[in-house]
């Protein structure tokens, strides 16, 4: 293909530009607002599991104080309330024992109250197994949410594929687009999987435990809240380390599978050629590229948690120091030191967690932004609706004064004229790179004319939607296209409707496939894979060429469609193609002599210029440059034929 052929190659995927992380996590918070109402049943659950789940330690401190109560109790002597107790341990000079007993509720003379204390513990129990319970229906609903949404914008990455224009694709490597749209969406989906439904549940427990810490000690909650500005500044700063890191590993992440995917569908040219050494050292350079991305990304956010862990360790010191002086003072019971120390604990886990979970949610925002990319690159314009209809579907083709370019300073086809008569036969010849495919692939619309315009039947195809132009244009390329199932499928999949096993068998007589596919172990009943595996080169093109005849097209566009035949092949099939080209157009682009002999009409192209037109022997009369291409390529070949 003239034009980008050379571009093809450059690859590489998105821009080198910085990870907007901001603004991806917003946008991927807003892919999830088709499932609002599971959402908010997941946050109703988590809610309520978290105010279960932060109460408990509470009613634990309170079983604390029982017991506590009921061992002090049972050591002085009966007869005598609290208060005179304390008073008596004043007089007796044991003023800290009388303030540390002063916040507890006991009775003198009186033990544990075990009745008292077993229904605590069973309120506590109540409230744990409600909490796993509720945690569990969240749990559920998180990764319904995320099953769908994940779903859904796999859904949307392929519709926008079939939207996107051909010079998108010519401009990436496939590896690359396809590393996109499957392990980006993959590690999107286990990211979330993976640290949503935590991470919510992390952020309630924070809010549900401060307010918990607040409500027993506010001093002891403004100690344990000291941390908190340290954990803040670990977590930005590891965070702003290593995204650039996690942006890195899935960019290099995409180039090598750009490598793999090339280097496996070419690794028989890989082979003939002696290149298997070069492919091997190109693949570990960018799997080199991919580990050293990889390891800074995980390194730098994997330091995080050993810092967080510090960090809870220092806030448990300061917490049991300055408790332990407030249950000496009276100030506090045990039991509400006990709770609080465990407070303290469920308040930095889930600091800690939402620190370790940072290089996951980094490489998954990564991934989303990959994926934004992808659905946010041009399309093809719009069809029009509602789309123009040629009256008669009748194969007339014309451009009028068309101008086309790749890029805007090089132009590569400037001014072209031409008017081709329905039924008519037209071969298109010239040097590489002088605008043939173009030809072929402006008509088709995969690329859109700069100037002037292309009408079939009178009616430009611009005002037609893609669908009803395509819909009877049948084209055989050189690269042919197979996918795995049976040969009659393959053959089938040129058919808009359902056909009979007779049409297919007629479709390949009329293409000189059906001797060889008789000759095969389950005739049209066997099985190829997508790579053709069992057949030929020139018998996978015989193939798509009856898959051509079948969809019964008003205009045969053939792409140096007998290339990969035999001489002798490709004749049969030009007598073939004489007969069924009758009441159609065709557009036949080939280099071989009998090919062009057997055209109505042939075209000489020079740098996207009609520089010649005729029949075969007007043109060898007019000793122009077909006569010069016809000598140059030609001749050896007329005299194999004859």
């Amino acid at each position: 293909m003239a034009g980008p052929a050379g571009r093809m190659m450059a690859g590489g995927g998105p821009d080198q530009r910085s990870m907007d992380f901001k603004g991806s996590g917003k946008r991927l918070i807003g892919q999830f607002r088709p499932e609002r109402s599971t959402m908010y049943g997941m946050l109703a659950c988590g809610v309520l599991s978290v105010a279960m789940s932060v109460v408990g330690p509470k009613i634990l401190g309170r079983a604390t104080d029982l017991v506590f109560a009921g061992i002090v109790g049972r050591q002085l002597p009966a007869g005598e309330n609290k208060a005179e107790a304390i008073r008596r341990l004043r007089d007796s000079g044991q003023g800290g024992m009388a303030d540390l007993l002063s916040g507890i509720d006991f009775t003198p003379g009186q033990g544990i109250d075990f009745d008292a204390v077993g229904s605590v513990l069973g309120i506590a129990l109540i409230a744990f197994l409600g909490a796993g319970l509720l945690m569990m229906v969240s749990t559920r609903l998180s990764n319904r949410a995320i099953n769908k949404t994940v779903y859904r914008m796999r859904g949307e990455v392929q519709a926008k594929l079939s939207r996107l224009p051909l010079s998108y694709f010519d401009k990436r490597q496939r590896g690359e687009v396809l590393s996109r749209a499957t392990n980006d969406l993959d590690n999107l989906g286990q990211t979330l999987q993976q640290t949503m439904g935590q991470l919510i549940n992390s952020l309630l427990t924070i809010v549900g435990v401060l307010a918990m810490m607040f409500w027993i000690s506010p001093l002891l909650a403004l100690v344990a809240l000291v941390t908190v500005p340290l954990s803040f500044l670990i977590a930005t700063r590891v965070g702003k380390r290593s995204q650039p890191q996690f942006v890195q590993q899935w960019r290099m992440t995409g180039k090598l599978n750009a490598h793999v995917e090339e280097m496996y569908t070419g690794h028989t040219l890989v082979k003939v050629f002696g290149r298997q050494d070069e492919s091997a050292k190109a693949f570990a350079e960018q799997n080199d590229a991919l580990y050293e991305a990889g390891f800074k990304a995980q390194f730098n956010s994997g330091i995080m948690q050993p810092l967080m862990f510090f960090v809870s360790n220092l806030n448990y010191v300061l917490v049991a120091v300055v408790g332990g002086l407030r249950v000496a003072s009276g100030t506090l019971s045990i039991g509400d030191v006990q709770a609080f120390i465990q407070y303290s604990r469920q308040f930095s886990m889930p600091l800690t967690q939402v620190a370790s979970m940072a290089n996951l949610i980094q490489s998954g925002v990564a991934s989303a932004e990959r994926i934004f990319e992808l659905l946010d690159a041009p399309e093809q314009e719009a069809d029009p609706v509602p789309g123009a209809r040629p009256t008669e579907l009748t194969g007339k083709v014309a451009l009028e004064h068309v101008s086309f370019r790749y890029e805007e300073d090089k132009p590569l086809i400037e001014d072209l004229s031409l008017t081709v008569e329905p039924g008519h036969t037209v071969a298109i010849v010239g040097p590489t790179g002088a605008g043939k495919t173009t030809l072929v692939n402006l008509l088709m619309r995969f690329y859109e004319v700069t100037g002037g315009r292309i009408t079939l039947d009178g009616v430009d195809v611009a005002t037609m939607t893609r669908d009803d132009l395509r819909s009877g244009i049948g084209m055989v390329l050189q690269d042919t296209w197979l996918f795995g199932g049976t040969i009659a499928e393959n053959i089938a999949y040129g058919a808009s409707k359902h056909v009979t096993r007779e049409q297919i068998e007629e479709a390949a007589r009329a293409a000189h496939a059906d001797r060889f596919i008789r000759t095969l172990p389950d005739g049209y009943d066997t099985v190829i894979d997508d790579e053709g595996g069992g057949v030929s080169a020139g018998e996978k093109q015989l193939i798509t060429i009856a898959r051509a005849f079948l969809s019964d097209p008003v205009i045969l566009v053939l792409d140096e469609a007998t290339s990969s035949v035999d001489t002798r092949t490709e004749v049969l099939i030009q007598k073939a193609m004489a007969r069924l080209a009758h009441g159609r157009t065709s557009f036949v682009i080939a280099h071989r002599l009998s090919t062009i002999r057997d055209a109505d009409t042939i075209l000489v192209m020079e740098d996207g210029a009609i520089v010649e037109q005729g029949t075969h022997d007007e043109l060898l009369l007019a000793e122009g440059a077909y006569a010069r291409l016809y000598s140059a390529q030609f001749a050896q070949a007329v005299a194999e034929v004859d």
